[in-house]
């Protein structure tokens, strides 16, 4: 698996990216990893989800540190999505997964228009009322039909929580917390039932992950003015959506 050398470092710069925009990185983590060679359902998608959560997990410690993440919004969030998720596993109604995830598409497509666009939301700061409502309503729905689709929520949190009216830098220290909490819940199943870890392998990659996770954070935290983290967001949001669409279609 010569291939397999490479894909550290092109994990550091996935994580680099991802924790500045408070997403962990797994719409890309789980196609390399496949294409390294790991099976896609042992080994593939659960180190996915593991980098996915290390990634998220360490940038909130930054941000939490700088205070950027929003908790009134972050823990009502978190908390129903990890609640939600396995509902909607468990509910197992069929759902029409392709119309849905191009909607989803299309929502994050949009997202990042505006952002690239300047638009920026009129109203002002959420209450601390408003920012609990959010959260769980949020949440509740975004887990549900995570489960209901077998896929996470986290590309389309930070899109949400900017139009609800959050900063872009708030939006995507929130997410991050948000993002760690849903993941954690779905490693464990994943580790519970079908993981097959190579623990050496696992380790190099978390490594490589947590190293350009904080570097990330740190720069977004510290370096990064509003205006180019907009184009930044916008860029991978983009990126994102054309993912979800390619899935949908």
């Amino acid at each position: 698996m010569s291939e397999f050398y490479i894909v550290p470092p092109i994990f550091f710069g996935v994580a680099f990216v991802f924790s500045m925009l408070g997403m962990g990185g797994g719409q890309l983590y789980i196609p390399i990893l496949y294409w390294a060679g790991l099976d896609f359902k042992t080994e593939a998608i659960p180190l996915g989800i593991l980098l996915n959560v290390t990634n998220s997990g360490s940038a909130a410690v930054t941000y939490a540190r700088h205070k950027l993440i929003h908790w009134h919004v972050a823990v009502p969030f978190g908390l129903t999505m990890i609640a939600f998720a396995p509902l909607g596993t468990w509910l197992n109604v069929e759902l029409p997964v392709k119309p849905l995830l191009a909607f989803f598409a299309l929502f994050t497509a949009s997202a990042a228009v505006l952002m690239l666009s300047g638009w920026k939301p009129k109203r002002g700061a959420l209450s601390p009322r408003e920012r609990v409502t959010l959260g769980l309503v949020a949440g509740s729905v975004l887990g549900l039909i995570a489960g209901l689709i077998g896929r996470g929520g986290g590309s389309f949190v930070v899109p949400l929580l900017y139009i609800a009216g959050l900063e872009p830098q708030n939006a995507a220290a929130t997410s991050s917390l948000v993002v760690t909490g849903a993941g954690v819940s779905s490693f464990l199943s994943h580790l519970a039932t079908a993981a097959s870890p190579n623990w050496t392998l696992w380790g190099a990659c978390v490594l490589s992950v947590l190293a350009g996770s904080q570097l990330g954070s740190h720069f977004m935290s510290t370096r990064l003015n509003p205006r180019r983290l907009k184009w930044v967001f916008g860029v991978v949001l983009l990126f994102v959506s054309a993912l979800i669409l390619k899935d949908a279609l």
